[in-house]
């Protein structure tokens, strides 16, 4: 069985790979897009960089199986997973703002091994190993020390595929901005995450991820000291839902603030 840091250099070779294919290519025009739904665009760069990265992965291990939004979505657990979002800020490269990652994550049998998230734009890659660290570049990563609330700052992501819980989140939104210094949002739920495994925000919450948006920034913020769950508190593994992540102080207070929001 590979170790996490054999599997981090393969999952950050292949990462890289991605990251480069998407500076070499142009960003297609708008008559280009395609709609996967409400407000949420691919393209064939998303679909190539995830061929890319399918490819590199499973060359070296054909048993693998693949996790990805574009040519293979439904959630698996059993033996090594690769969990993978080949652009994530889809929206933000289309428009030429500087958002928008390459994330992929190591899982066997569910537990998360190694991950790395490739800031594109800034060139950043930060990268974990289950039991090892975290680092950005050489730099361990380590979460905020940063607990009180007033002086926290928060990202989020917004509710833009169903609308119909946005109430819910205005409420949330509006207990969180009211108790902290600042609430953030970028649109990649992959670099926010880094950003709470590096310190940049105390906390980070959302309605709803995909697996492939939030498994590498889970394994990076708990090897950097945090904490990633449900709205229940409960650790996340591999899934969709919502989720809550932060410094363990300001995890808690998020999760008692979101449900007086609730």
């Amino acid at each position: 069985m590979l170790s996490p840091l054999d599997l981090l250099d393969r999952a950050q070779s292949a990462a890289g790979s991605a990251a480069r294919f998407v500076c070499g290519v142009e960003r297609p025009a708008a008559s280009r897009w395609s709609a996967k739904g409400v407000h949420d665009f691919v393209t064939e760069v998303d679909r190539a960089a995830e061929r890319l990265i399918q490819d590199q992965l499973l060359a070296i291990d054909p048993a693998a199986r693949i996790v990805g939004e574009e040519l293979s979505p439904e959630v698996i657990t059993e033996g090594l997973v690769w969990v993978v979002d080949p652009l994530d800020g889809t929206t933000n490269f289309l428009h030429g703002y500087p958002a928008y990652a390459v994330s992929i994550a190591a899982a066997v049998d569910g537990v998360l091994q190694a991950a790395v998230v490739h800031d594109i734009p800034r060139d950043q890659v930060f990268r974990a190993a289950r039991g090892v660290g975290a680092w950005c570049r050489d730099q361990p990563l380590r979460v905020s020390p940063i607990t009180t609330p007033g002086q926290a700052l928060i990202g989020t992501g917004f509710p833009f595929k169903d609308m119909t819980r946005l109430e819910e989140y205005q409420r949330q939104f509006a207990g969180v901005a009211a108790g902290t210094a600042g609430i953030r949002r970028a649109g990649s739920a992959a670099i926010d995450l880094a950003d709470v495994a590096a310190g940049r925000f105390e906390g980070f919450w959302e309605q709803h991820l995909a697996a492939w948006d939030v498994a590498a920034g889970t394994l990076l913020i708990r090897e950097a000291g945090g904490v990633v769950t449900d709205y229940e508190g409960r650790e996340l593994g591999i899934g969709h839902g919502p989720v809550v992540a932060g410094n363990p102080a300001i995890h808690q207070w998020l999760l008692e603030t979101l449900h007086d929001g609730t």
